[in-house]
């Protein structure tokens, strides 16, 4: 009876004293845990605040670098850039290598180009993503007649996939963008003007054709 009961709290005590090994050896495992995870926090930490001062940076104006290149003007008027054009999304504010641009790296938001007419110069990183989509971008300075704006106004509204705005920075006082492609015209009237809609509007030269024109920026 005694043998027996002293078995049993043997067995009890051995039982005790292995559930107490193994609850040490969780402890230790956690304590490990926690320091490593302390390292990731701190190393994850001191890697964060070095993407961002190089993303503070990086958001001052800058080249596009894949924006080396030409225009070739072809025997309709036409100007055509020879080179690269970068497609990244950048919050950067690009300089661009033609006024207005063609394209190039870009805001990853677009203005919306429904047929929008803006009285405002346009943020020129958000147009090209505009011109990504297909868009035929109508731009005018001081310059031009007012018939002409508001005739071109009125064509661009009812033109899917247009946007319309001034730029007193350009050369000319109207003139049409597409991606990589861009032309003068010297009215509204000038047949010109609709060869480069025809053509370019949702053209060939679309990286990202059928992408939306609405659900993005707008004055």
């Amino acid at each position: 009876m005694g043998s027996a009961k002293k078995s049993t709290n043997a067995a009890r005590k051995a039982r005790i004293e292995e559930m107490r090994r193994a609850e040490q050896a969780r402890e230790r495992r956690n304590r490990i845990l926690t320091i490593a995870a302390s390292v990731v926090v701190v190393a994850g930490l001191v890697v964060g605040g070095v993407v961002l001062v190089q993303s503070q940076s990086d958001d001052s104006t800058a080249a596009d670098g894949k924006g080396k290149g030409h225009f070739v003007t072809g025997s309709d008027g036409v100007k055509t850039w020879k080179g690269t054009l970068g497609r990244n999304h950048v919050a950067k504010t690009v300089d661009y290598p033609m006024v207005p641009p063609v394209g190039g790296d870009h805001n990853q938001v677009w203005m919306n180009c429904n047929g929008d007419v803006y009285t405002k110069a346009l943020n020129n990183m958000n147009a090209v993503h505009s011109l990504e989509h297909g868009a035929v971008w109508v731009t005018y300075t001081a310059k031009a007649k007012k018939s002409d704006v508001e005739a071109l106004a009125a064509k661009v509204k009812k033109t899917p996939y247009t946007l319309m705005s001034p730029d007193d920075k350009q050369k000319d006082p109207i003139m049409l963008s597409a991606w990589g492609h861009q032309r003068t015209v010297t009215g509204a009237n000038d047949p010109n003007v609709d060869k480069f809609f025809e053509k370019f509007v949702q053209g060939a030269q679309t990286p990202e054709p059928g992408a939306a024109c609405t659900s993005g920026l707008s004055q």
